[in-house]
């Protein structure tokens, strides 16, 4: 069995899973993904958000494959390339911290590592790019539907809340943690992605 990962780009944005290739929940503001749900192009929109986040800042996904087959992806930015972001009663992100907007495995391939690989990959990526920490806005009452993380999980693989919220607080999560994960963080990582179904990983809430 082979096992790959690789960045994001707009060659290999069509392995995503269709329902998140045209979701454009992190990618617009909330008036902004209104309208184009309405009258616009999801894809495009997408597409149009991809290609400006790698021409000014770099990769901003990872995609694993198992024997060729899209096994699953992590996508994340600078708070800067993320409207949404700024929408959360805890925002805004630290600047010293790029934002985990979602992470998802496909099921059938969840409990195989693919997680970790995943997100070690992306925390090499970034510490080579010299940034200090991973932030993500955690649900503590996700809702069928939702491409919200989990606060709880995030939670069990190394985040802290540096800005609590009945509903959506605010966590981080050092690089220099990342790296050095121990086995019981990292099988926590594989109930994260693994638990999230397509469609709850998918759809924006």
């Amino acid at each position: 069995m082979s096992r790959r990962v690789v960045n994001i780009t707009l060659d290999n944005l069509d392995e995503l899973p269709r329902r998140c290739r045209t979701c454009v929940f992190w990618e617009l503001d909330p008036v902004s993904r209104e309208r184009a749900d309405a009258v616009g192009d999801p894809g495009l929109e997408k597409e149009a958000w991809v290609s400006a986040t790698l021409l000014e800042w770099g990769s901003c996904g990872k995609l694993v494959f198992v024997d060729n087959v899209p096994a699953g992806f992590v996508q994340y930015a600078p708070p800067l390339y993320v409207p949404r972001s700024v929408a959360f009663p805890t925002s805004p992100v630290s600047a010293d911290a790029v934002l985990l907007m979602n992470a998802h495995i496909i099921p059938e391939f969840a409990g195989g590592g693919l997680g970790r690989m995943l997100v070690q990959s992306v925390a090499k990526d970034l510490t080579r790019r010299g940034v200090k920490a991973i932030e993500a806005f955690g649900d503590l009452k996700v809702e069928e539907g939702g491409c919200m993380v989990p606060a709880d999980y995030l939670l069990a693989v190394g985040f802290k809340t540096i800005r609590p919220h009945h509903r959506f607080p605010r966590l981080r999560l050092d690089l220099r943690s990342a790296l050095s994960w121990r086995e019981d963080v990292e099988v926590a990582l594989e109930r994260l992605l693994g638990s999230m179904t397509p469609e709850g990983a998918l759809r924006p809430v």
